[in-house]
């Protein structure tokens, strides 16, 4: 079994790629001296799918197995990454939707890691619409998606960073995660070196003017799979993952 680190963290061990003639519209940003890649997604013209298990039941384990094609759109996949904590046998920590089905319930226990770094919350869509949610408030409001992840900490709520961060912070990991600019734009970043907390959640607040931001995961190297690099995707498995799905 995995270790309450490996279950912070996830153990991950993956290589980042981005192929120079790739269609995603995934870019180098540098942010307080820190390298990033951030995918930017355009819900009006692109679709964003969560995968945990094939229709034969078995677990997807690796971005580059996740269709290149999205069924219901036709649209082909533009890029993928983890999509937040999991248990060791792979299954979501906390609220997973895929396709309209709740697999996997919300949790709002205390407990160690950064899921547990309250407040967490939800990256969730529903058609072209998408928003980053506390976790309290999804429950309450009741928010009906077509998918859902639940991750923590919460990196900007509302416009302020998480109250538990330090200006710079002394835990530095890579990380990534999803931020939300306004109803139809959302970002997707990953950390190409380590960073803190506090200036990732800069990176969502500050650069990419995102009010609302979820870190999803982190460890050693953050997981990005793009179509067509010449090294991407992961080494060990992970559990669920996010697919991007464009022209």
């Amino acid at each position: 079994m995995r270790s309450a680190l490996c279950l912070a963290f996830s153990c991950l061990t993956a290589v980042v790629v981005l192929p120079e003639a790739a269609e995603a519209a995934c870019t180098p940003v540098t942010h307080e001296g820190a390298r990033f890649t951030v995918c930017e997604v355009d819900l009006r013209r692109q679709s964003t799918r969560l995968f945990w298990k094939r229709a034969d039941g078995q677990d997807y384990s690796y971005l580059s197995k996740l269709p290149d094609t999205d069924a219901a759109t036709g649209r082909k996949l533009q890029f993928a990454m983890n999509a937040g904590m999991y248990h060791p046998d792979y299954r979501p920590v906390g609220l997973y939707v895929e396709g309209r089905r709740e697999l996997a319930k919300a949790s709002t226990a205390r407990g160690p890691g950064n899921f547990h770094l309250k407040p967490n919350g939800i990256f969730f869509a529903t058609g072209d619409r998408a928003g980053v949610m506390e976790t309290g408030a999804f429950l309450k409001q009741k928010v009906q998606a077509d998918v859902a992840t639940q991750s923590g900490p919460m990196l900007v709520i509302d416009g302020k960073l998480h109250p538990r961060f330090t200006p710079q912070g002394e835990s530095r990991k890579g990380r990534n995660g999803v931020g939300v600019r306004d109803a139809n734009t959302v970002f997707f970043a990953i950390s190409e070196d380590e960073v803190s907390f506090g200036t990732f959640a800069r990176l969502f607040r500050d650069a990419l003017k995102c009010p609302n931001a979820l870190f999803l995961d982190g460890g050693s190297v953050p997981t990005l799979y793009i179509p067509g690099g010449v090294r991407s995707g992961n080494f060990l498995p992970l559990g669920p993952m996010v697919g991007v799905y464009g022209k």
